[in-house]
């Protein structure tokens, strides 16, 4: 059993997985920007109950809400050992953008990069006392090859995936280990507006809760870093 921190855990893929991992047994410490929006078909309040799970209000942006978090999760549960870091926002800004979403660009930042990087130093600690700790992120194909025009946004995933692979340096004498997973299209809110694919032919959340599952199980010997996952054929080059 572990204890686990998962951001973005009110909608898409980070319900799901907060979900598999309840019904895994993990106990789980959610943040959330509104918590009034937790609703996990009525597991919530079930396991809130058995002492199972701890919601949290949480802003990614920032480092106080982040250390914040850890803190009433270590006073409730007493341990972290692993991080699912799935919260993270999307927008359109391009390489020209205009000067009125030039805000669009930090936010990005703030979101898809420091918020990650505030909640791992603020656990970071606790990750070093156990041999086995686990920090997973939900990165994108987006944070390995550029498509289209979504500068902002893609770059922003390509310094997560750099952040990753640092925190895994850091971290690997103590036992971390950590996974990036780089979906492409996934049927979320995200994708509502996808002309290219239907969504029934898009990567499903439970599925990628399937994989996050999996590693959480895995010993330390075999975690893969980076899982790419697609639902259409991506050609070399393209």
């Amino acid at each position: 059993m572990r204890t686990i921190l998962i951001s973005g855990a009110n909608r898409g893929i980070g319900k799901q997985i907060a979900e598999k991992a309840l019904k895994d047994g993990h106990k789980l410490s959610l943040g959330v920007r509104n918590t009034e929006s937790i609703n996990m078909n009525n597991l919530i309040s079930r396991v809130s109950q058995e002492g199972q799970i701890l919601v949290n209000k949480y802003e990614a942006t920032s480092k106080i809400s982040a250390q914040k978090w850890v803190d009433r999760t270590i006073d409730k549960f007493g341990k972290i050992d692993s991080i699912i870091h799935c919260a993270g926002i999307f927008n359109d800004t391009e390489l020209n953008f205009k000067e009125e979403k030039e805000h669009e660009i930090d936010q990005l930042w703030k979101v898809n990069v420091m918020g990650p990087w505030y909640l791992t130093r603020a656990c970071w600690d606790y990750l070093m006392k156990e041999d086995n700790s686990r920090v997973i992120t939900l990165v994108s194909m987006s944070g390995k090859r550029s498509k289209g025009k979504l500068a902002g946004y893609t770059t922003s995933k390509f310094a997560l995936m750099g952040l990753c692979q640092t925190i895994r340096n850091e971290g690997w004498e103590n036992g971390l280990r950590v996974t990036t997973i780089c979906p492409g299209w996934v049927n979320t809110d995200m994708a509502k507006n996808v002309q290219g694919i239907s969504r029934n032919k898009m990567t499903q959340p439970e599925d990628i809760a399937l994989i996050v599952s999996n590693i959480l199980s895995l010993p330390n010997s075999c975690i893969p870093f980076e899982i790419s996952v697609n639902c259409n054929l991506e050609k070399h080059g393209n």
